[in-house]
């Protein structure tokens, strides 16, 4: 079985991951999105909030393998907890490659059986980031073509979307 983990912070996820998501879940018998839990990162989510997110944005994938989970420590350690075979990274952009590029070689000298895949998102999600949607919300603008309709409903019972 040919299991890939897709870490990430997930605060809050957007449009960009869950197309990551569908075309991963698509190359696997089964796809763990694992929220990293990293208490020195002043998330706006909780941890629960994250996974209960992900799980209503990803309704609309209709895969049926994909499973939400969270994960605290070294991500080599999260890979063999759930046995998954690859780890799945977007890059947006030449920024990203390189601190990932930096990851996936030192989680693959951690264990040797960590293996990286790499997945652009399409270009209409190629700028999307978490920390630019709570931005936009934040100055009041418009962020429902970039993420989930939950996700908006969550950061409006957060106050964090201007009326």
């Amino acid at each position: 079985m040919k299991i890939g983990l897709f870490p990430g912070s997930f605060d809050p996820i957007t449009n960009g991951h869950l197309d990551v998501i569908k075309r991963a879940a698509g190359l696997f018998n089964k796809l763990i999105i694992s929220v990293a839990v990293n208490e020195s990162k002043n998330a706006l989510f909780t941890t629960d909030e994250k996974k209960f997110l992900i799980s209503k944005a990803c309704e609309y994938v209709n895969c049926g393998n994909i499973k939400v989970v969270s994960f605290q420590g070294l991500l080599v350690d999260a890979v063999r907890e759930f046995n998954a075979g690859f780890v799945i990274r977007g890059l947006r952009a030449v920024a990203d490659f390189e601190y990932e590029f930096q990851m996936a070689l030192m989680n693959r000298e951690l264990d040797h059986k960590c293996e990286t895949i790499f997945m652009m998102p399409s270009p209409e999600y190629s700028f999307v980031s978490s920390s630019m949607i709570k931005e936009i919300a934040r100055m009041g603008g418009d962020i429902s073509p970039f993420v989930h309709s939950a996700v908006i409903e969550a950061l409006k019972k957060k106050n964090f979307i201007k009326k």
